[in-house]
């Protein structure tokens, strides 16, 4: 019985790591078609505890190799953790190499990428680390890309070049007299 339930649970999550593999593998796609686009771009930043992702993946992928070799289990046994071992062992290891930051099409944040005519906001936070905020047009929801110091001028001459030949238009539903230059907001 109880391991019934464990087995449906290490299937729910195996379908759940499943499709986050396949998100992950769809950017990392993306990303090797876009390298040769690359107008400004930096690593992506470690994630908080990093170490600790890389030995989960390590955990898992020894679990899987002892239930599938010494075990001798079937492979739909192994399913959940294989699909945990891909994700931390591979997948999010992999994502890291996404370059972060501004491509002829878009901009690509800590959270994905954002072609230039979804942009319907840009702010910059500046503190600590200096933040670009991009709001998304069409999944209404901001994302953000933490700028290098060395690399803000850059990044601003870049956003205010998209932004001249309208390229990012912003939306808004503020009232427009015609006193506002786009431009600025870079």
């Amino acid at each position: 019985m109880l391991h019934d339930v464990l087995s449906s649970i290490l299937l729910v999550l195996g379908l759940g790591f499943l499709v986050a593999n396949l998100r992950l593998g769809v950017e990392l796609v993306r990303y090797f078609r876009m390298r040769s686009t690359a107008l400004l771009v930096w690593p992506g930043r470690r994630p908080p505890f990093y170490g600790l992702v890389l030995t989960l993946g390590v955990v898992l992928g020894m679990l899987v190799f002892v239930k599938v070799v010494v075990q001798d289990r079937p492979p739909r046994d192994v399913f959940g953790e294989g699909m945990m071992f891909v994700y931390y062992g591979y997948a999010l290891p992999l994502s890291r190499r996404i370059g972060r930051g501004f491509y002829r099409d878009g901009i690509w944040s800590e959270s994905g990428f954002v072609p230039y005519w979804k942009i319907d906001g840009l702010r910059w936070k500046e503190g600590e680390e200096i933040t670009l905020v991009v709001i998304d047009r069409v999944r209404r929801m901001a994302r953000l890309l933490v700028v290098p110091q060395p690399l803000y001028g850059a990044a601003r001459r870049i956003l205010r070049d998209h932004l001249a030949s309208h390229e990012i238009h912003f939306a808004g539903k503020a009232l427009d007299l015609g006193e506002h230059d786009e431009r600025d907001d870079a």
